[in-house]
């Protein structure tokens, strides 16, 4: 077991949680395994880098309780998003996550010259994520999860921070905070946690001007699979990221150039669900499978189509909600949308798009239209309805659980 199997603290590194600088921590007896509360930031900071420097294992979270807490010193566990339904416990290897570091200071040069900033509270492994990243690497880290938007580009701007970890709600948040701002240091945004589309990223672009924006894929069990670049077509979710094979499988189990099922083999896979052996995840000859549906293209290009799990048949056609709720979210004048499936006597399913924001019956016609251009009739949103404020997990995205459950008691 080497440094770079385990979490350090490199002794360039310093950490904030907002203004507050958070002491390196001394010596002191921790628990072999601790579950720490994400909130509030300072003290969930303060405990989590005690545990990593007596070399015990933890789970950040927002409450969650842990049913079966048997972690190795070697290990840690994260939660998944919980989208669509509980969360599960995540647990990997701290050499998994140390792996992509390495190949992250690498690829973006990160090291003690930089000063990152993440924007989620802790129990979002994205936030999580960069906080250890640039602890490790020897950057200051800067967790501004309990300050608004606003104050996040005035911290960002005073303290001169040079990378950004976010999810596209959280810069888009950022975007229209800005309101004419620039954050001329930043050099380097990375996304993650669902898709930026085109006019998001021509939103966030004006307050960062300086910065590369990537958008990378991945999930909870497989950490980094594609990274974006310059040359991604508008749609793909980029190339395999260093260090990750990627293959697409039929239903039979056998390589196909068309739609199938994503299959990921790389070191930065998680070890499995703790106290559910036999959950979700698919595991094949060393690869995961998370259900995720899509096909690589001639260039090694990702194409998604969705989640299995989430994919609907609409008059014997199977249909994957995502690519609507994709669609519409990179139409004008759409900020956030949501497109959830509805039983149909007749059909099987139709769906149902949710947009945030007060009712505008323009903005319906619209979308319904671009709907009905590109999906035809029978795939289009038959009802668009609007919701002041979506609910919202701890990571940003969209509770579609919690939607769902408005939903049933609207006509």
């Amino acid at each position: 077991m080497t440094d770079q199997d385990r979490f350090n603290w490199h002794a360039d590194a310093r950490l904030f949680a907002g203004a507050a600088q958070v002491p390196r921590p001394g010596a002191a007896d921790v628990p072999a395994f601790l579950q720490i509360a994400a909130s509030p930031t300072g003290a969930c900071l303060t405990r989590l880098t005690a545990q990593i420097a007596a070399r015990g294992s933890f789970c950040v979270s927002d409450g969650t309780p842990l049913t079966d807490a048997n972690v190795p010193p070697t290990h840690f566990v994260t939660l998944t998003g919980g989208t669509t339904g509980q969360p599960k416990a995540i647990l990997r290897s701290q050499r998994s996550w140390a792996a992509s570091f390495a190949q992250n200071a690498v690829t973006f040069g990160i090291g003690p010259e930089d000063s990152i900033a993440v924007l989620g509270r802790l129990s979002h492994s994205l936030a999580l994520y960069g906080v250890l990243e640039g602890l490790q690497l020897g950057a200051d880290v800067h967790v501004l999860d309990a300050l608004s938007p606003r104050a996040q580009i005035a911290h960002c701007l005073r303290h001169g921070v040079r990378i950004l970890y976010a999810t596209p709600t959280q810069l888009l948040r950022l975007a229209r905070a800005a309101k004419g701002q620039r954050l001329p240091d930043l050099r380097l945004i990375l996304c993650g946690g669902g898709p930026l589309q085109a006019t998001g990223r021509d939103a966030v672009m004006p307050f960062a001007p300086n910065a590369a924006l990537h958008v990378f894929y991945g999930a909870a069990e497989t950490s980094f699979v594609t990274l974006d670049g310059a040359n991604t077509p508008d749609g793909s979710v980029g190339r395999a990221y260093p260090g990750v094979t990627l293959k697409i499988l039929d239903e039979a189990g056998q390589t196909t150039d068309g739609v199938g099922e994503v299959w990921v083999h790389s070191p930065y896979l998680f070890d499995g669900y703790l106290g559910a052996p036999g959950s979700e995840a698919g595991r094949r000859d060393g690869f995961v499978s998370v259900g995720e549906m899509g096909h690589l293209d001639g260039n090694g290009q990702l194409w998604l189509r969705g989640r299995k799990t989430r994919m609907v048949t609409i008059a014997d056609q199977n249909v994957h909600p995502e690519e609507v709720e994709n669609f519409i979210t990179d139409l004008p004048g759409v900020t956030a949308c949501a497109v959830l499936p509805r039983p149909d006597a007749l059909r099987g399913h139709r769906l149902v798009a949710c947009l945030e924001g007060p009712a505008d019956p323009a903005l319906t016609a619209e979308v319904t239209e671009a709907c009905r251009q590109s999906f035809g009739p029978l795939v289009a949103p038959r009802t668009i309805h609007f919701f002041n404020d979506f609910p919202r997990l701890s990571s940003g995205k969209t509770d579609h659980t919690e939607l769902t459950r408005w939903l049933e008691g609207r006509p």
